[in-house]
């Protein structure tokens, strides 16, 4: 029997839970509130001041209360977690004109500044920032609704990547004392910052890929202007002290309120060297849209994908099973990296068909910190009627809902919807969802399956599940062409945080992990010197002197 759509609920006189044949569910189970217990919210967090120019300047203007989706009463009410400052285009000239003076054309003391200083400075703010893990934590349940142990995670692996940047640069700057010799010139080459950079960070990961990009933008000697998302804002203010104590004045700049409020201005200024943004594509262009001199603006964006999965016959079905729930389903699907489209070869696809959608029924709903749980409530507030526009319109045009409970609904989830077979007409097959629906398409001829993939927008990642690998080679030879990243019987994700991280196409522009950002935040600079009395003794002596910061053959261990 077919599935109302859950809008129509409202509009109609239920009978027997059905209407003209149709069957109505509601995703009815009241999530239990006494069990909150150490993750209760006892206290709002009302952000009265910003950081800017290396002080915390306290906020008189506009708020703008924060809420979460998760409620804290048994009737349902959203709860409110405390508020921001709405920030205005004059103050965010002001965050930018901190910036610019603290980089000084590249004469400031922080560009300038020697890499153990640097260094120096970033292990001080780690040092403070994980005195703050508990309360991060509890923001980030309540803030983007992510579960406890995933929410952990998230903080630990902050901590380790900021960790891993410091080692990573201190490798670097060992590769780069000394001096190279060619054709009579003698060469220090070393990496040099870029300038000012504007940061944009992601609420599904607020915490782990903003840092992604304010971390390396940082210890290369750019100065910056960063502004949180819409949710997981609160969860940087624990934060602030330990950016204003570690780094000098001017250094970082943290904004609040609207983009186009606060970035649009900082972007018509054409002082922005570097726009840092992860989101999609249609905030990064019009960004750039705004920048007076395009040609001098280093992009470095993590945007939408669409990441597939593609089941071959002989594929492993417990496995492939397990990492394509995990895939589509960590976090409800709001990850850039999750599995976004299933093709299931033919032969196979009744079997897997059916003991997926039995999986995902079996998935729990529930609070972020109760034990067990995967399916968690959704931040954004109209995120389950986008959902449903989307199971909407691929049942008008022809899929079906294979699991029992996909679409039920309640006032902050709509449960996964397992969708087949879903054609190239239906939305849910052409946008990044975002969410919790899945879409399955089959397949018979993989080569046709190829060009489907080739042709996409997106080139992210792919999931390959199979065994032959006589039929696995010539894919994976292809694959690797259209996407970045190809794993081998397993979900996409981004981690090991070591590992690149990039896209194709809409996906991605430059490359991020702890290796390549630095790279991605920074431009190889040098020292060129004929090789004759005058300027080899003019070398010595900056070498035994130490007066110079660049010309330096000392390094960290």
């Amino acid at each position: 029997m077919p599935i109302i759509p859950n809008f129509l609920l409202l509009e109609i006189n239920l009978q027997n839970n059905c209407y003209k044949g149709y069957r109505i569910e509601i995703l009815t189970k009241k999530l239990d509130m006494k069990n909150t217990g150490k993750f209760q919210i006892k206290e709002l967090l009302h952000q009265k001041t910003y950081l800017i120019n290396g002080e915390l300047v306290p906020w008189k203007g506009k708020t703008d209360n924060v809420y979460s989706t998760i409620s804290s009463t048994q009737a349902y009410k959203p709860t409110l977690l405390g508020s921001v400052p709405h920030m205005d285009e004059a103050t965010a000239l002001e965050a930018m004109q901190a910036a610019c003076d603290a980089y000084g054309k590249g004469q400031g003391e922080w560009p300038t500044m020697k890499v153990s200083q640097r260094i120096a400075c970033m292990e001080q703010f780690v040092t403070q920032m994980k005195t703050k893990r508990e309360e991060v934590v509890n923001l980030l349940m309540w803030e983007i609704g992510k579960t406890l142990p995933d929410s952990q995670k998230e903080f630990d692996r902050t901590v380790e990547y900021i960790n891993d940047t410091i080692e990573d640069y201190k490798q670097l700057d060992r590769n780069s004392a000394k001096f190279l010799k060619r054709d009579n010139v003698h060469a220090h080459i070393r990496r040099g910052p870029l300038g000012v950079v504007l940061c944009l960070g992601p609420y599904n990961y607020p915490l782990n890929e903003t840092f992604a990009l304010l971390i390396p933008a940082l210890i290369m000697g750019n100065t910056l202007i960063f502004k949180p998302a819409k949710h997981g804002v609160l969860l940087i203010s624990p934060l602030l002290e330990a950016f204003r104590d570690s780094f000098p004045k001017g250094v970082v700049n943290i904004l609040y309120g609207r983009g186009r409020e606060v970035a649009a201005p900082i972007m018509k200024s054409g002082r922005i060297d570097v726009l840092a943004l992860i989101g999609n594509s249609t905030s990064a262009i019009a960004l750039q849209d705004q920048h007076p001199y395009k040609n001098r603006l280093r992009l470095v964006l993590g945007l939408e994908a669409k990441n597939p999965a593609i089941i071959l016959p002989d594929a492993d079905l417990d496995l492939t099973i397990d990492e394509c729930i995990s895939g589509t389903l960590s976090f409800n699907g709001q990850r850039c990296t999750a599995l976004k489209i299933i093709y299931v070869h033919e032969d196979i696809r009744e079997e897997f068909n059916k003991r997926f959608a039995a999986r995902v029924d079996a998935l729990k709903f529930g609070n972020p910190w109760e034990p067990g749980v995967m399916l968690t409530p959704l931040p954004e507030p109209g995120k389950p009627a986008y959902i449903q526009e989307l199971i909407d319109d691929a049942l008008e045009k022809g899929a079906s809902i294979l699991n029992k409970k996909g679409g039920e609904t309640s006032d902050n989830y709509i449960f996964p919807a397992v969708l087949y077979p879903v054609t190239p007409e239906m939305r849910v097959y052409k946008e990044e969802q975002f969410g919790p629906v899945i879409p399955i398409k089959t397949f018979s001829d993989i080569q046709e399956l190829l060009d489907e993939i080739a042709n996409s927008n997106y080139g992210q990642q792919i999931s390959l599940f199979g065994k032959d690998v006589k039929e696995l080679a010539p894919l994976i030879d292809t694959l690797v062409n259209l996407v970045c990243r190809v794993n081998l019987n397993s979900a996409c994700q981004r981690g090991p945080d070591v590992f690149p991280f990039t896209g194709r196409k809409d996906s991605a522009v430059g490359t991020l992990s702890v290796h390549d950002a630095l790279r991605s935040f920074s431009i190889r600079t040098f020292l060129a010197s004929k090789d004759n009395a005058i300027n080899n003794e003019i070398l010595k002596q900056l070498l035994e002197t130490k007066d110079s910061n660049f010309v330096s053959t000392d390094y960290i261990l």
